[in-house]
């Protein structure tokens, strides 16, 4: 399944999204522009360094291993993502930013598990070099 699109079918169930493939659609959409993909895909190296540089590598490192995903607080999301991007994913998606972390906070972890499973990491950063970039803030 495409990452993207699982996380706007986890993000639409926590909004009580009915809209079926059409809201879905725009729910990806939506996702993909805040979280640096754009209206193409999703920029799962970014949102781990992003984690990394505001001091969650543990948290990210849960979430990248096979073992169980630690907990994102909505506090934690927004500083990670800025209050920003969660405006105006609440607003493209007529929510209140408080729905929007909720929802974050069940997806995100699932989608960065989902997308370093099966050694589709070194895609989403970069290949090798960003795997080493990567290592070396765990190891801080």
């Amino acid at each position: 399944m495409d990452i993207l699109k699982m996380g706007a079918e986890l993000l639409g169930q926590k909004l009580g999204d009915q809209g079926g493939a059409a809201g879905t659609d725009a729910i990806q959409s939506a996702l993909a522009s805040v979280l640096g993909g754009g209206e193409g895909g999703l920029d799962i190296g970014s949102l781990v360094s992003g984690l990394q540089q505001g001091g969650l590598a543990e948290l990210a490192g849960s979430w990248l291993g096979d073992g169980e995903n630690a907990p994102i607080s909505a506090s934690q999301l927004r500083d990670v993502l800025g209050s920003d991007k969660i405006g105006q994913l609440a607003s493209q998606l007529g929510s209140d930013e408080d729905s929007i972390l909720s929802g974050l906070q069940d997806a995100i972890p699932q989608m960065v598990d989902k997308s370093s499973s099966g050694g589709s990491l070194l895609d989403a950063v970069g290949g090798l070099g960003g795997v080493a970039d990567l290592a070396k803030g765990f190891l801080k």
